[in-house]
């Protein structure tokens, strides 16, 4: 009865992670569809739910200490759970992004932006919400490889990125009195960069889960033995 009680508590932690990733996996395209569209209701709406995604990761990370006191869990289990903890860290940076970006579509108040970059933007907001989608996907079907292979797709949010950077440089050298229009701009995209980044990060937890090695996928430098 024990071990049953403490498998549905892993359980229902697992199940935490997978409902929080798919909220934030969503709200990253939505926040940029509101910032092309120039919705303020919506982009505000993603600073108010950036209260809930806190409180949130808070909860996870004190359920999991609390399981860690209770049941002294081994091995594998205990690979589980740590990552779980940082997962969940992860997943509340990548929704600062997500704020991030409610912020900046206020800041730029009714003005339209830039075409090249509205047409630039989703398509960014998409490919960060696909490795997102696969990290997770990863992490429920326990697949090393599929984690593996997931930060690759990093260099196409890369591209997309320098593709409005330059955009933006153009911009400004024709307009220089935009300045902070363009910086503002350029911040939504950053956010977006980092926000891929933030999935590598996951993967390389998912594959500790897995492995019970901890490597850094973009330099494979791998961390002493662990767990």
């Amino acid at each position: 009865m024990i071990r049953t009680t403490y498998e549905k508590e892993l359980q229902r932690l697992e199940d935490q992670i997978i409902s929080l990733g798919s909220e934030v996996e969503a709200n990253i395209v939505k926040s940029i569809e509101a910032l092309v569209q120039r919705d303020l209701t919506r982009s505000q709406q993603f600073i108010t739910a950036d209260v809930k995604i806190n409180e949130q990761r808070i909860q996870i990370g004190l359920d999991c200490l609390s399981l860690i006191a209770r049941q002294q869990p081994m091995a594998g289990d205990m690979r589980l759970i740590a990552a779980i903890i940082e997962i969940v860290g992860e997943l509340e940076r990548i929704h600062d992004y997500v704020k991030g970006i409610g912020k900046i579509s206020l800041m730029l108040g009714e003005r339209n932006i830039l075409p090249a970059i509205s047409e630039l933007l989703p398509q960014m907001a998409l490919h960060t919400r696909d490795m997102l989608h696969r990290a997770l996907d990863a992490f429920t079907n326990r697949d090393a490889d599929l984690a593996r292979g997931i930060p690759a797709n990093d260099d196409k949010v890369d591209a997309l990125y320098n593709r409005i950077y330059c955009e933006i440089i153009t911009y400004v050298t024709e307009n220089s009195a935009e300045v902070e229009h363009a910086n503002r701009l350029e911040w939504a995209s950053h956010n977006l960069e980092r926000s891929a980044d933030r999935v590598s990060n996951i993967c390389e937890w998912i594959i500790y889960m897995i492995d019970g090695k901890y490597v850094e996928l973009d330099s494979e430098i791998e961390a002493p033995p662990s767990l």
